[in-house]
């Protein structure tokens, strides 16, 4: 520092205009643009070479290791079977530490894939039926309106037993049912199809078991599920019926099956019926299922059958009983889903 002190004034000026000129140089050597395409490979757009010229593998070019042989050959043995990760077996609450996976995913023990389509019918209720329903249904009550008690359906015991105290409450006097309250339709019991019966009866059966084969084939057909022989849970001496004995088939459509049958249905089937009023208002079981039958004209008019009506014997082709099995606590709330859906119904309607 001292020596560059003696230099002149204008000696010092030239030394720093030289070092800054060397700094200048190798900055522009570094950041030089031509230096960086030349090293940076060249990667076509297009393939040049075709993906037929790569070579065959044949059977003799696969080298086959025995299992054992390559497990001997491995140097780093893997992970014990304690040491992966198994869902919970049971569920045991919301609020136990260790929660099993959701079922979306493929490690959870209640894995189901899909669902892999989206039924028609299905799409239709939830963009546009489901919202209607809760609208037509809605009843607004003002704020600070008391809640109206519940019906008292059970009978309580008197305290003449010690026996009697603390004992569940009696049901009602008579043959009255307790059926499930009706409770109003809100975003969280909107009514929707759970599943559907149906089920053949077939007395001719027991003379000639053919009429089982075609029973089963017919519900098969239209429902693409394999159906199941019922038998019969008692004798009848005087109608000749012995226990045990084969008399009709059932099946059980469940999920999205259970709206495509049901798109089927309403759309293809119910307009070929000629001057068909529609299902009576009196049907159902004040739980929330609707039933009606299907004749052995009306089975002709499934698709399925149709098509290939030739290979079915006419006379061998029975009717059916369907049953429509809702989430609805009451007909009233059934009916309101059949008839959005395009199920139409006749005479007086029953609660």
């Amino acid at each position: 520092m001292t020596a560059l002190r003696e230099v002149p004034r204008a000696g010092r000026q030239l030394l720093g205009s030289i070092s800054h000129l060397k700094s200048c140089q190798a900055s522009l050597r570094r950041c030089a643009s031509t230096e960086a395409a030349a090293s940076r490979p060249t990667i076509p757009d297009i393939e040049q070479e075709s993906g037929l010229t790569a070579p065959i593998v044949t059977r003799e070019d696969v080298q086959i290791v025995a299992p054992r042989k390559r497990a001997s050959q491995r140097t780093h043995e893997l992970p014990h079977e304690r040491y992966r990760y198994h869902p919970p077996k049971y569920y045991r609450g919301p609020l136990h530490p260790v929660q099993p996976p959701p079922p979306s995913d493929p490690v959870a023990r209640n894995f189901t894939p899909g669902p892999f389509n989206l039924p028609r019918l299905k799409h239709t209720f939830h963009s546009s039926v489901a919202s209607d329903i809760m609208t037509l249904t809605y009843q607004h009550t003002p704020p600070g309106t008391p809640d109206t008690p519940e019906r008292i359906r059970l009978r309580e015991w008197d305290d003449s037993s010690p026996y009697m105290k603390n004992r569940p409450k009696r049901g009602p006097r008579g043959n009255d049912v307790l059926f499930p309250l009706e409770k109003d339709i809100t975003w969280r019991n909107i009514p929707e199809i759970k599943a559907i019966h149906l089920a053949m009866y077939l007395p001719k059966a027991k003379k000639n078991r053919d009429h089982i084969i075609v029973g089963k084939s017919v519900l098969q057909t239209i429902t693409g599920v394999r159906p199941e022989v019922t038998t019969t849970k008692a004798s009848v001496a005087q109608w000749g019926i012995v226990k045990g004995d084969r008399s009709g088939v059932k099946v059980s459509l469940r999920g999205n099956q259970a709206y495509e049958f049901m798109d089927k249905v309403i759309h293809l089937v119910f307009p070929k019926i000629k001057d068909w009023k529609g299902i009576s208002g009196t049907t159902g079981d004040s739980t929330g299922n609707i039933s009606w039958g299907f004749d052995a004209t009306t089975m002709q008019y499934f698709p399925e059958v149709e098509a290939n009506y030739s290979l079915y014997p006419s006379k061998m082709i029975s009717g059916c009983r369907f049953t429509l099995e809702t989430t609805a606590k009451s007909d009233r709330h059934a009916r309101l889903l059949c008839m959005s859906l395009g199920i139409p119904f006749y005479g007086k309607l029953v609660d």
